[in-house]
């Protein structure tokens, strides 16, 4: 009897083979011996072999044919994944072209931004420096400080007193005024509306502060050295104002009313406002 495990071992076709081999040596002996006067043993047709062989053949054709289609889907599959990745690796590469090009769109638009914001400072600064430079803008710094009063004996101060100590302090280097919290403008005005002194069309009461920010030695050097300052100190020594001058540290002077910034036309000596102001501002520099 074979042994089982050489069988389990062995592969089909070689134990097909074998069998069916054997099978018809075992009818040739058989016959054989039936020729010498024996009785042949009882054996198995041998076409019973002839089937498992076409069988046998059968199965490995289909196996075969099986094989070779299951080749021809995996090689299709195969090159469908070849596909999807090489279309991967184009879209991925078109992604990258585009990533670099917003990266330097974005590092165009950082870099124009930043000169914007740059610009933008600079206006800001410049409309500051030219607001506190025309009055319309509150500034702050060291100064000097004039207070006139009204004469003891009753001589009040009048606009023609005011005015030569302002233009006086505009000569010595002054770079903002203002008289009782009001600040001068190139529109301001000084004059009398009856018994009292108006500025940008407000009356005031005495004392009378006039400030002045710039270099407080300066100012006070240079006040009594001009032509308006000469003709203050004239004045009031004449009608007896009392009167002094302090240098002061820090003072905050306002910004004008903002009615002054309305376009206006002379006529006849006269000013008057423009019946387009509504539509139509203009700043004015500051006075010299």
């Amino acid at each position: 009897m074979p042994d089982t495990t050489d069988r389990v071992n062995t592969p089909l076709l070689t134990l097909i083979t074998q069998q069916s081999l054997d099978e018809d040596y075992q009818a040739v002996a058989e016959r054989r011996a039936a020729g010498n006067g024996g009785t042949p043993p009882r054996r198995r047709p041998a076409r019973t072999a002839g089937i498992v062989v076409a069988a046998f053949g059968l199965l490995v054709t289909v196996a075969a044919v099986q094989t070779n289609a299951n080749e021809g889907v995996q090689s299709a599959g195969r090159e469908s994944l070849i596909q999807q990745i090489d279309a991967s690796k184009s879209d991925l590469a078109h992604l990258q072209r585009r990533i670099v090009r917003l990266r330097e769109h974005n590092l165009a638009l950082q870099s124009r931004f930043d000169d914007v914001a740059s610009e933008q400072q600079e206006a800001v600064v410049r409309n500051e420096r030219l607001a506190a430079g025309s009055g319309f803008g509150p500034v702050q710094g060291p100064g000097v400080r004039v207070t006139v009063d009204d004469s003891p004996t009753g001589g009040l101060v009048v606009d023609h007193d005011l005015r030569p100590l302002v233009n006086g302090l505009w000569d010595a280097g002054a770079e903002a005024i203002s008289v009782n919290g009001q600040r001068l403008t190139s529109r301001s005005a000084i004059r009398n509306s009856g018994n009292a002194i108006q500025v940008n069309s407000r009356p005031l009461s005495p004392p009378y502060v006039v400030q002045a920010i710039g270099d407080p030695l300066t100012l006070e050097a240079n006040l009594m050295e001009t032509t308006g300052g000469l003709l203050f100190r004239d004045r009031v020594t004449s009608f007896g104002y009392p009167w002094d001058m302090d240098t002061v540290d820090d003072l905050q002077l306002p910004a004008a009313p903002a009615k002054l910034l309305r376009l206006r036309n002379a006529a006849e000596g006269t000013a008057v406002q423009n019946l387009n102001d509504d539509k139509t501002e203009q700043k004015m520099e500051a006075p010299q």
